[in-house]
């Protein structure tokens, strides 16, 4: 055989072993990739992704998209071909498994999680939308979740209304923690609260639920390293009874970085004219009651995915800019955004053409 020949043959024979070992040869590694973008003022699945009832509601046109990440199943097994090629590959990211599944988060922990996200995410988007329109919206702190095995397991419940702690009045759900570590483990709490069953009935009624229970919780030791502190097992929340219906209709979307998104288009169908102007604008963030936008995962994909789909302007949490601007899509321009009030601004100033003065994206942040 010619040595030119054999050489040829041998160079095959061991890319082929490579190619065969990289296949067989797990690494760590997750991947995301740009996922579906969801008009928030049309239709998806045949039916209207917002759906509000006793208000007057306008017309809208133009777009104003949620966007989402697709990411690997967390018990997918990535061979070292796939990362590589991944790594290569400048519409998806390669990144550690623990980034997306941490400390051993089980698929079905994180779909869970990520759906009690996004509820809570619409929650809020509902609130800072009509706290911007001049609203009044009621709400209330809540027993949101109850650790099981915990002292406060059978005892509170999830959606009990908490009005105060050991006779203090409770506000918002941070003073919860913050009375109940002022005890010491072992040491009786007395939680004065209103059934989850009554508050139920009461807002069914449209009422205000007047019962409330005494209900006393002896704390025990957190689980957390470094100093020990006195909880009962429960984690606060807040609950909202609006003046009327808004119903989010979007299924298959977890997490919380549709909330920006949602509440402008809340408030787009609350008021006359068009937000866009008729431009095509996406964009992602969480939100919270009052309006603050935050940082969100997987930026560079979503901007992709806007793009991919026709999107013009992109609507991006300030903490994220500096992320976002390294890979910008040709033809998108990244608007920074810290509150749902910067976001209206730039939208105005989008749909009047006055592009000049968005405040935009830079690699500094």
């Amino acid at each position: 055989m010619p040595r030119r020949t054999a050489t040829m043959l041998a160079s095959t024979l061991m890319l082929i072993a490579l190619l065969c070992a990289g296949v067989l040869t797990n690494v760590p590694y997750s991947e995301m990739s740009p996922g579906p973008t969801v008009n928030t003022l049309g239709d998806h699945d045949g039916e209207p992704v917002l759906q509000i009832s006793g208000h007057k509601t306008y017309a809208t046109s133009g777009h104003l998209n949620m966007t989402t990440v697709r990411v690997t199943s967390a018990d997918y097994k990535m061979n070292l071909v796939e990362a590589v090629y991944g790594w290569l590959s400048h519409d998806n990211k390669v990144v550690p498994h623990d980034t997306l599944y941490p400390d051993g988060k089980t698929e079905q922990q994180s779909t869970q999680e990520n759906a009690e996200e996004f509820s809570q995410s619409q929650e809020s988007a509902k609130v800072a939308a009509l706290k911007e329109l001049g609203v009044p919206v009621k709400s209330w702190v809540i027993v949101s979740t109850v650790l099981k095995d915990s002292p406060a397991e059978g005892r509170l419940h999830a959606g009990d209304v908490i009005k105060a702690v050991d006779g203090t009045v409770v506000k918002q759900p941070a003073d919860v923690a913050t009375l109940v570590t002022k005890h010491k483990p072992g040491q009786d709490v007395v939680f004065t609260v209103v059934p989850a069953k009554e508050q139920a009935a009461a807002e069914k009624a449209n009422k205000t639920a007047t019962k409330t229970d005494n209900v006393t919780v002896t704390t025990t030791t957190s689980d957390d390293s470094g100093a020990k502190r006195a909880i009962v097992g429960i984690s606060a929340g807040t609950d909202h009874t609006f003046p009327f219906s808004i119903d989010i209709k979007l299924a298959d979307v977890g997490g919380p970085s549709a909330g920006l998104m949602f509440s402008l288009g809340i408030y787009d169908k609350l008021t006359p004219g068009s937000l866009t102007g008729g431009k095509f604008v996406a964009g992602t963030g969480t939100i919270d009651d009052d309006g603050t936008v935050g940082p969100i995962g997987g930026i560079s994909m979503k901007t992709i995915g806007a793009r991919s789909k026709g999107a013009q302007y992109f609507l991006t949490p300030a903490d994220n800019c500096a992320e976002a601007a390294k890979g910008t899509p040709s033809g998108l321009t990244l608007v920074k955004v810290k509150t749902i009030g910067d976001a209206l601004g730039a939208l105005k100033d989008i749909r009047s053409g006055d592009t000049g003065a968005l405040p935009k994206c830079t690699a500094k942040g």
